[in-house]
């Protein structure tokens, strides 16, 4: 079971990891009760996807193309053998995977708007 978002995009919540409002990290917050409704607008929210997304390869630094390289060789992950193969504590890996997931998000959101220039979806709450 998961939690899953769509409209202009689709995609599915990293299961423990990420958070149904983690599209509010790109500047515009989801509305809830059932679902969170979020409207991306070009004009409004461009920099501050620019900028969450600046902020996520910030934090993920030299391991963004080392988990690029471990989900190009596997199709899923272990928190204990991928914070081996990487060699940090788990409760590091799973910051880092939060903001790999946030990325993806962001990149989501950040191609559509440039194509559309705006972006709707819901995202199922917890």
């Amino acid at each position: 079971m998961g939690r899953y978002y769509n409209g202009d995009i689709e995609g599915k919540f990293w299961f423990a990891i990420q958070d149904s409002n983690d599209a509010d990290f790109f500047g515009c917050e989801g509305r809830p009760p059932s679902v969170l409704e979020y409207d991306f607008d070009e004009d409004e929210h461009l920099d501050d996807i620019n900028k969450g997304i600046d902020k996520c390869l910030t934090e993920l630094g030299e391991f963004k193309e080392k988990i690029d390289s471990y989900f190009e060789e596997h199709n899923g992950y272990n928190d204990e053998t991928m914070s081996n193969d990487f060699n940090i504590p788990v409760d590091k890996l799973k910051d880092l995977l939060r903001w790999y997931a946030r990325l993806e998000l962001g990149e989501k959101i950040l191609k559509y708007v440039l194509e559309h220039g705006e972006c709707r979806f819901e995202a199922e709450l917890e």
